[in-house]
This record gives C-alpha cells, sequence and structure tokens, in this order.
C-alpha cells in the first residue's frame, strides 16, 4: 500500500508543479507535515543535496524521498512518478501538433517560434557573457573560436580546453 501512496503523491506533485523543481517543495512539506514519511530536517537535506547534484531539482528530490520513505523500489516510483505527467502531456501535445501540422495557423506560430527561442538564448547568452565578460574568458573566446573554424574537434575538446584555462585563471587569481 505504501507503494501505491508514494506513486499517488509524487503523480500528484508532477502534475500540479509548475515552474521548475522548487514549486514541488510545498508538495513535499505537505508529504512531511501528514505522511510523516520523512522529517523537515530530512527535507531540508534532500533539497540541499538535490541542488548540488546533477539533474532537476524536484526529481533528485523524490528520489531522495522516495529513498527515504521505502529505499530503492520506493525511490524508482517516487522518480518515475513525479515525471510521468510531463511524459504523458508531452506526447499528448506532440500527437496534437502532429495532426495541426499542416494548418496554416500552427504552422506560423511555429515559425514565429523559433527566431523568438533563438533571439532568447542570444540575449540570455549575451547577458551572462557581459556581466562575466574578463579578458581571459575573452581571449579564450576569440582563440576558441578561430581554433574551431581551422580544425574540427569534437566539442568536449574545446569545453575541455575552457576548464583547464578556467581553472588555471583562478587558481592564478587565489595565489597572487
Amino acid at each position: 500500500m505504501i507503494y501505491f501512496n508514494l506513486f499517488l503523491q509524487f503523480f500528484h506533485i508532477g502534475l500540479f508543479s509548475f515552474g521548475g523543481g522548487y514549486a514541488t517543495l510545498p508538495f513535499l512539506y505537505h508529504i512531511a507535515e501528514n505522511q510523516k514519511w520523512y522529517s523537515i530536517q530530512q527535507l531540508t537535506d534532500m533539497i540541499a543535496i538535490s541542488s548540488i547534484t546533477p539533474g532537476p531539482v524536484g526529481v533528485n528530490v523524490a528520489t531522495f524521498a522516495g529513498f527515504t520513505t521505502s529505499g530503492i523500489i520506493g525511490a524508482i516510483i517516487a522518480t518515475t512518478s513525479i515525471i510521468l505527467p510531463s511524459y504523458i502531456i508531452v506526447i499528448l501535445i506532440s500527437k496534437a501538433l502532429e495532426k495541426f501540422e499542416t494548418n496554416p495557423n500552427v504552422k506560423a506560430a511555429i515559425y514565429a517560434l523559433k527566431p523568438a527561442g533563438c533571439g532568447l538564448l542570444a540575449a540570455v547568452g549575451i547577458n551572462m557573457f557581459l556581466n562575466n565578460a574578463n579578458l581571459t574568458g575573452m581571449l579564450l573566446l576569440l582563440f576558441l573560436f578561430f581554433l574551431s573554424l581551422k580544425q574540427k574537434h569534437d566539442p568536449l575538446f574545446y569545453l575541455g580546453i575552457s576548464a583547464l584555462v578556467g581553472i588555471l585563471a583562478g587558481f592564478l587569481n587565489l595565489t597572487t
């Protein structure tokens, strides 16, 4: 019965929490108070660990909460049930888009959304660059840009170079 309740609680969280992983916190707090599967202190620890581990915070917290509640099976059930509503919704939307892909209004909306999305990403990138620009970063950007024009490498190669330069620059700033 605990597994079914775990599924229902986390399916509910996945279905009704909009706005990212931190939007799940009121639901998780409610579970801590009412179900007593974990304490508020444990929830605080789960949030802290989930914030520094890779992946979405809400999914990470669900995994930790499920594990705390019912071990590995609980973790699998909580993780699966919190992502299941999004999965179902995406499948339904994709099927609806397939059905209406020939509709001129849908085509126009998608046509307009593509450059808008690119513009938003570019604006974020430019904003991050301007707010964090330094001489080392600009020189590295120019160097890697021209290197990528001359030599085709895997993007991980360029990320590795960037990481090494960043570590070296940080080390030099700390020791000087």
